[in-house]
């Protein structure tokens, strides 16, 4: 019985701690590359770096892509607090996962260190730094930032381990009590 309810992850495991070290690892990276950006460039004045990519320093009131840039100020707090909760949520989500799952954890991980990196601009600036910008042509992607990438990559991580590792999960659960 100990066993399955491990498996299940009911059960807090001191041992996933570790994974916070890629959460503060990704939050040690965005701050760093932020204050780099924030010290070294002009606002607003693209620095090329290579044909598809400018270092352009912008900085964003809003959520993604600038989501409700321009509604007043009260998004802030709004965003605070939802990054507040979420980040909670998934530090508990993370310190109850199986020792067994990998991808998963480290998908938690990255979207929480991105989710964290951002939160502390938003407390202590009152937006989010952004300094990556990536174009072709006349197509601009919106400037982003590590925070970002974290949670991008912890995103696709996520959805695969929804759409392709839980079947097999599942599979192997079935297998072993069948």
């Amino acid at each position: 019985m100990p066993n399955q309810q491990h498996e299940k992850g009911s059960k807090f495991h001191a041992s996933n701690a570790l994974w916070l070290v890629l959460s503060v690892l990704a939050i040690v990276i965005d701050q760093w590359t932020k204050h780099i950006a924030s010290t070294a460039l002009e606002y607003a004045d693209p620095q090329h770096v290579v044909p598809f990519l400018n270092w352009t320093l912008l900085h964003n009131y809003g959520a993604a892509f600038s989501f409700l840039s321009g509604a007043g100020g009260w998004q802030r707090y709004v965003f605070i607090g939802l990054a507040g909760i979420v980040s909670l949520v998934f530090v508990f989500w993370l310190m109850r996962m199986p020792k067994t799952q990998k991808v998963l954890p480290a998908a938690l991980a990255l979207i929480l260190g991105g989710a964290i990196g951002n939160l502390i601009d938003r407390i202590t600036l009152g937006y989010v730094v952004d300094f990556i910008h990536v174009y072709y042509q006349h197509y601009n992607f919106p400037a982003f930032n590590i925070a970002d990438s974290a949670i991008t990559l912890g995103t696709i991580l996520l959805l695969i381990d929804t759409f392709f590792l839980e079947k097999k999960r599942k599979q192997k659960l079935e297998q072993k009590n069948g």
